[in-house]
């Protein structure tokens, strides 16, 4: 009997040991999303750092990425307090380019608003709002599609970004790739003022690469969360709806299986 007990506990582990070993990799980070935030706005101040107060509460998070709409008012002055706030992150941020974040009229070009993060040192300088990083045996690929001189809320990726991204999906061909973005290519709800320009053709392009297996935005301040042709567009809500709150999304790749994604809000408490 006792023999019989140990080759059970045997097979057991190593039934254990082998699905550990499947386990191709996983991480675990946070979306904050449209956070919009002005100067003089109590509400929105308290806002956010009541959510950076949360998000560093988290062990378990590897980083926060921002997915536009950072700032309301696309002024330097603006974008120098929003940053202010958030430098109080104890781990990784990223920032994606939205509607409201760049009016070269204003003084806040693509390239100064670049300037700005990179002075801040907010993570590794980069040359422009479309650029790559890795994390955890993951590549995260930040794509721009906001327009400067002309503002507007119909997001449009150039034709040279595009190219740029596939070049990107080319040259991490063997890692699981998710894609940043302010305007969704799958939209939660059918809003024609906030649709994305040739979405379909943007779609196209991540369907010849099997390794993007997911594609996360804002924008549309909802929630919604849909699967197409295995890739999983994830939309989440503005940060400053009510109830205020953000995103945790944890990612697990298995050898011979499909990508696992799990999601979850997170009510920012405010006091």
């Amino acid at each position: 009997m006792k023999s019989f007990l140990n080759i059970c506990f045997l097979i057991l582990g190593m039934i254990i040991f082998s699905l550990g070993s499947a386990i191709a990799g996983e991480i675990r980070f946070a979306q904050v999303t449209d956070v919009h935030y002005s100067l003089n706005n109590e509400f929105k101040q308290k806002v956010l750092t009541e959510t950076v107060k949360s998000l560093n509460s988290d062990p378990n998070l590897t980083f926060v990425v921002f997915t536009g709409d950072n700032i309301d008012t696309a002024k330097e002055s603006v974008l120098y307090e929003f940053l202010k706030i958030i430098q109080r992150l104890n781990k990784p941020y990223y920032l994606v380019i939205g509607d409201h974040d760049v009016f070269k009229s204003n003084g806040l070009s693509k390239e100064r608003y670049v300037e700005i993060i990179n002075e801040h040192k907010l993570f590794r300088n980069i040359k422009g709002p479309n650029y790559t990083f890795k994390k955890d045996g993951f590549v995260f690929i930040v794509v721009d599609g906001a327009k400067e001189v002309i503002p507007g809320t119909v997001g449009y990726y150039k034709k040279e970004t595009l190219d740029w991204l596939e070049v990107q999906l080319k040259k991490y061909s063997k890692y699981p790739v998710v894609i940043c973005q302010h305007f969704p290519i799958v939209a939660p709800k059918e809003v024609k003022s906030h649709s994305t320009y040739q979405a379909e053709k943007y779609i196209e392009l991540i369907d010849k690469h099997e390794n993007v297996i997911a594609v996360l935005a804002g924008h549309y301040h909802a929630n919604g969360e849909k699967m197409l042709n295995g890739v999983y567009h994830i939309t989440s809500p503005s940060l400053i709806v009510d109830p205020p709150s953000y995103k945790v999304i944890t990612i697990v790749t298995t050898k011979g299986f499909s990508p696992m994604i799990y999601t979850e809000l997170k009510r920012v408490e405010i006091k």
